[in-house]
């Protein structure tokens, strides 16, 4: 829903109704995640995407509709050789799509959550999508670290959720949860939709060279907030990475002043492109001996092979073992045979993306199974 949030808002605010769609479920290749979302606008006009394409004609009809009725329907795309032309996934995959009227009486919480959003304060929306009474349906609560607005029907079914919300909120990721029909946990009937907003996964690359210009470029296109941290004055300046927040400092300084703040996390993205041991071994010794809820999702050094294996010994020396030295990627990237500055930031936002979902780097053409890969556990 983020992808829309702006234009939904603004009609919200104007007191129409907006046919809204958002992907709950998805299984095998299903082309967009759960969480995507579709507006259908008062004017008739679309806003973001539910399948890429496949279903978005049968999706509008169905938003329309439901705007119409004031009643919320949850739907099932998938793919079948009857309706592959008209309605169906081509993928293969199939998607569970919760279409709502959102108003202002429907809705009353969306301007704080917007709100939120764009601070970057974490908030969840919890929404029934499926309940043996319909009067369930389309009830919802939002959810913050502290606080709880709205209520489901019951108290126990406002507890539970309320407790899994902040779960999946921690985690920073959705879900499609199941219930009792009044919340009771190990039963079914109710299925609630927990859409977590948590603010962007955080890139830190140190070294400000042209690399790390390419870097920064290419990781704020994947979503993350980018910062470019660099000793050196005359190299980290707004100019040269305005894609980014510049930063001035040692690396090393800098990384623990983050670790303390609680600004480095289990979706934090670490690359070192100085390759020069007297500012990358003091911040990789930092980076590598992170773990808990501080451990960083990746953390990558640019240098040679050479450069790398003098890189290992150096931090052996200071102290970081076997295990912690397995979490670097070095040297940094994937085997794509690029060169140039811009190629050689594909390759490392490759490498980042494949350990995230548990890719294996290998081209889909000469592999089986699924294009789209699960998040490891």
């Amino acid at each position: 829903m983020r992808e829309v949030m702006a234009d939904v808002v603004a009609r919200w605010s104007n007191g129409d109704t907006i046919g809204l769609a958002t992907v709950v479920g998805t299984q095998r290749s299903a082309p967009r995640p759960a969480g995507a979302g579709m507006a259908v606008l008062p004017d008739g006009s679309v806003s973001g995407s539910v399948s890429g394409g496949c279903v978005e004609g049968a999706v509008y009809e169905l938003a329309n509709s439901v705007v119409a009725m004031g009643r919320p329907v949850l739907e099932r795309f998938g793919y079948s050789e009857e309706d592959a032309i008209e309605v169906g996934l081509t993928c293969g995959g199939v998607i569970d799509v919760f279409v709502e009227p959102v108003s202002r009486e429907t809705f009353p919480q969306l301007a704080s959550v917007a709100a939120d959003v764009a601070s970057g304060r974490p908030v969840a929306v919890a929404t029934v999508v499926e309940h043996p009474d319909t009067e369930w349906v389309g009830r919802r609560i939002v959810v913050r670290p502290n606080v709880v607005d709205g209520a489901l029907g019951h108290p126990r079914a406002d507890a539970a959720v309320t407790d899994d919300a902040r779960g999946l909120l921690v985690a920073g990721s959705s879900s499609l949860l199941t219930y009792g029909p009044e919340g009771q946990r190990m039963e079914s009937g109710m299925r609630v939709f927990v859409l977590s907003f948590q603010p962007p996964p955080r890139m830190i690359v140190f070294g400000a060279i042209d690399f790390a210009a390419a870097l920064a470029r290419q990781g704020q296109l994947l979503g993350y907030a980018v910062t470019v941290c660099d000793a050196r004055p005359v190299f980290a300046t707004k100019a040269r990475f305005p894609a980014a927040d510049v930063v001035v400092d040692w690396p090393h300084r800098y990384l623990n002043a983050e670790v303390a703040t609680g600004r480095v996390d289990q979706r934090t993205a670490v690359c070192v492109l100085t390759h020069d041991p007297k500012f990358d071994v003091p911040v990789l010794e930092v980076a590598l001996r992170l773990d808990g809820a501080r451990r960083p999702a990746f953390i990558g050094a640019m240098g040679s092979r050479t450069t790398h294996e003098k890189r290992l010994a150096r931090l052996r020396e200071a102290g970081v073992d076997d295990v912690q030295l397995d979490r670097l990627s070095s040297p940094i990237g994937l085997d794509l045979g690029g060169r140039t500055p811009e190629e050689t930031a594909v390759s490392i936002a490759a490498e980042i993306i494949a350990q995230r979902w548990g890719g294996t780097g290998v081209r889909l053409g000469d592999v089986d199974g699924r294009v789209h890969h699960d998040a490891p556990d």
